[in-house]
């Protein structure tokens, strides 16, 4: 299972995301940051043979969306948090598959247009809304996984500098115990729980040769319940994936995972 800020996936797919998508030997992939309505979205993806797709875009054209590719066919997909605040921002898919639920998010930035951090509220908001949802869900005896981008590096480790980012959205106090939060819960940072030190990224700036020189953060996360975790045999980075100012993430899976 695979997830990916794409930036774009009509800029994506110029840069071979097709060709990825179909190499990538996935089950499943979320992607974040589809920047397009339904309709927008390249043919060739949306109707890639063998994948079943669904997207879920923002009211507002260009912006946010989130989407499914699966080799088999959800039992059921929801998109919505009810709360309008959220919900037109297509930020979220709650997929199921069997007894695996898989919950694609795009998690919101709360830097603001004036890099000012005045969507923080926003931002915290989200991630309480977001966790209930999937909590009840593991409550329901459903095997959980959350993935996409958090928008957000949890410790020092998950970040190249962060001293210099102490005040900077994605790394504030209050969205980093909002992850604590999970983790106090029992979720667990699947790609931590298999790689413990630090150095590993999932997004860098796109200038001053970021990317080159590993100057990075680490906010795409799996984190899965515990029941998830136990068919959980490997998470890994994709580092050298390219398309996007992120890399894809991902966990491999036994495929007990969706039933039994």
């Amino acid at each position: 299972m695979l997830s990916w800020n794409v930036n774009g996936i009509r800029a994506c797919a110029k840069k071979g995301f097709g060709s990825w998508l179909e190499n990538s030997g996935a089950e499943i992939i979320g992607i974040q940051e589809v920047r397009a309505l339904p309709d927008e979205v390249p043919e060739e993806l949306r109707s890639a043979p063998g994948w079943c797709s669904a997207f879920a875009p923002a009211e507002r054209r260009g912006y946010s969306g989130v989407g499914l590719f699966a080799r088999r066919k959800p039992d059921s997909i929801e998109t919505c948090l009810s709360d309008p605040r959220f919900d037109v921002e297509g930020r979220l898919q709650i997929a199921r598959f069997g007894r695996l639920v898989i919950a694609n998010a795009y998690f919101p930035k709360g830097s603001g247009k004036e890099r000012d951090n005045s969507r923080v509220g926003y931002k915290l908001d989200f991630y309480r809304a977001v966790f209930e949802r999937v909590e009840r869900l593991r409550r329901g005896g459903l095997r959980v996984l959350v993935m996409g981008d958090f928008n957000t590096a949890h410790t020092k480790l998950d970040l190249a500098r962060p001293k210099s980012n102490e005040k900077n959205s994605g790394f504030l106090p209050e969205e980093r115990a909002e992850i604590d939060r999970w983790v106090a819960a029992g979720w667990i940072d699947t790609f931590r729980s298999f790689v413990p030190e630090g150095g590993h990224y999932t997004w860098w700036r796109q200038w001053g040769g970021a990317r080159e020189k590993n100057v990075g953060w680490r906010i795409d996360y799996v984190f899965a319940s515990p029941a998830a975790m136990k068919f959980v045999t490997d998470a890994f980075i994709l580092a050298d994936d390219q398309g996007s100012d992120h890399c894809p993430v991902g966990v491999s899976l036994d495929p007990e995972i969706f039933g039994g």
